[in-house]
């Protein structure tokens, strides 16, 4: 077992997107994300079979995807999709995301 903190272990930086690999192993990766207001993990995808899930553990934003679409991201949002699937994440206020990848890329 583990416990990860990820409000005491993970803050925000105003030059780029915090990032903190909570666990990584051969079945999937859990990486939280933290964003001030204007920052974005831009659009992308991976050429690999997969799903990945974005958590909004924290504030608002925006799910990014193909051909600029675009999704309300709030507190206790989840957006589920293929990894191969065109994804990303723009933030409106501080948010916090808690992004899983199955298997782990």
């Amino acid at each position: 077992m583990k416990r990860v903190s990820l409000y005491e272990s993970s803050g925000f930086e105003e030059t780029a997107i915090k990032r903190l690999l909570v666990h990584d192993s051969p079945y999937i990766k859990i990486i939280n994300f933290n964003f001030k207001p204007g920052q974005e993990l831009p659009i992308h995808s991976h050429d690999i079979e997969g799903q990945v899930s974005i958590v909004i553990i924290e504030g608002v934003g925006e799910f990014l995807g193909k051909d600029g679409a675009t999704l309300p991201a709030r507190t206790g949002d989840v957006l589920v999709c293929d990894i191969a699937e065109p994804h990303g994440l723009k933030a409106k206020s501080e948010l916090r995301a808690l992004v899983t990848i199955a298997p782990p890329i």
